[in-house]
């Protein structure tokens, strides 16, 4: 599913968009650009291709970015 957010939000702000329990349990963003999951033709083949970063609540979110919150309940 997508979350449409402005620009300039914060990681730790996008989780806070989707649930409020995300956010404060808000752990690390694993993070895979739209183009390289194209490109991987997946999500896993991505990974193991080395196109995910995993990221802090400051990171920037970028258009097209792919996103799996690591949190804690």
């Amino acid at each position: 599913r997508a979350w449409l957010i402005k620009k300039g939000t914060t990681a730790w702000e996008a989780a806070g968009a989707i649930h409020s329990d995300i956010q404060k349990g808000f752990i690390r963003a694993e993070i895979i650009g739209c183009a390289d999951f194209l490109e991987a033709a997946g999500q896993t083949q991505a990974k193991q291709a080395g196109k995910m970063h995993l990221e802090q609540k400051d990171y920037i979110m970028q258009d097209g970015d792919i996103v799996n919150f690591r949190f804690n309940k």
